[in-house]
């Protein structure tokens, strides 16, 4: 990072809340990084109850002219500012680009801004660049150790940015912020923020993808979108985030002039086979209308919808031996994880 006072080129957006056990890989992941220009973390911290807040003041009396919080002491989630990125950090933000990482995921290669800022130097017309990941389980689930959405190096066009099969890792985002400074409905409207903010980038240029796992993404932490979503009815949460997202994608179509009308639908067809498969609905998951969207899912998910259709006593065991649920078990990447 460069000298103090200088207007940073990237600024870093984090949300945490109740993170202490990861934040300080997330902010050592942050300080790490090696650029030849300067930039700033914007944190917001959500009333956290176990101590983040202190760490996140730990680092900013060290470093105070780099990280910036927000420290909040009610929550305002629960309040109904579910658009926390685009209340709090987004319009604080300086630099011309803005990266994302959660508190609970971290930064593991160096060199990760510095190569996506100058691409994006290098090429005005790209809005968005990212990379793959690797994850880490906080639990003994079998699923995949990678979130490598494409197998080399590669431009995107809007289309396939609209319409991927796998998600992009929330910490690998690069992206102008010009994006972000005047929201559109769908996106504060969403139940998610990482979806809705591809389609503007999607809407804006074109994409490009990094075949380099430079962070790391958790999955079943205690405070994650994910495991949230897992608490109380899961039919009913999965049902009510099913159609807002599905509201979402139709009011994209709408902002966007019907340009990628194909690809949105179809990615929200998608989106509603994937909440089949998070919440168990296996004779929807198997009927021949989605055998496009089943035949998309890793042959590791395939396989344990198989067995636990077809030999649910061992599905049973195996259930009891890795101290996870199905859903972790057979990990087909439906529901996402955002804010």
């Amino acid at each position: 990072m460069k000298e103090a006072g200088t207007k940073p080129l990237v600024s870093i957006c984090c949300l945490t809340y109740n993170h202490s056990a990861y934040i300080r890989a997330a902010l050592d992941g942050f300080l790490g990084q090696r650029t030849s220009f300067p930039y700033e973390v914007l944190i917001h911290d959500d009333a956290s109850t176990d101590g983040t807040a202190d760490i996140i003041r730990e680092y900013e009396k060290r470093y105070p002219d780099v990280i910036k919080p927000v420290l909040q002491t009610e929550n305002r989630y629960s309040q109904g500012i579910t658009n926390i990125s685009g209340t709090y950090n987004f319009p604080r933000a300086q630099g011309r680009y803005i990266a994302m990482c959660e508190g609970d995921d971290y930064w593991t290669d160096p060199g990760k801004l510095q190569r996506q800022a100058d691409f994006m130097e290098a090429n005005p017309d790209c809005s968005l660049v990212f990379h793959s990941a690797k994850v880490e389980v906080e639990s003994r689930a079998l699923t995949e150790r990678m979130m490598r959405p494409y197998r080399s190096e590669r431009r995107l066009s809007p289309e396939e940015v609209i319409d991927k099969v796998s998600g992009y890792p929330t910490a690998s985002l690069m992206f102008r912020t010009d994006l972000v400074k005047k929201l559109p409905a769908y996106y504060v409207n969403a139940p998610i923020a990482d979806i809705p903010l591809q389609l503007m980038a999607a809407a804006a240029g074109w994409a490009y993808y990094m075949d380099r796992p430079m962070c790391v993404y958790r999955l079943g932490g205690a405070s994650s979108w994910t495991e949230l979503m897992k608490q109380g009815d899961r039919e009913e949460k999965a049902g009510r985030y099913c159609l807002q997202m599905k509201e979402m994608y139709e009011a994209f179509d709408r902002a966007s002039g019907g340009r990628f009308h194909e690809a949105v639908t179809h990615a929200a067809e998608r989106l509603f086979f994937l909440t089949k498969v998070n919440t168990k609905d296996y004779q929807t998951v198997l009927s021949p209308q989605y055998r496009e969207f089943y035949r998309e899912l890793n042959l590791r998910t395939r396989f344990f919808i198989r067995l636990e259709t077809g030999a649910p006593g061992l599905y049973r065991l195996l259930y009891r031996l890795y101290h996870t649920d199905g859903a972790q078990l057979h990990n087909g990447g439906g529901l996402q994880d955002g804010e």
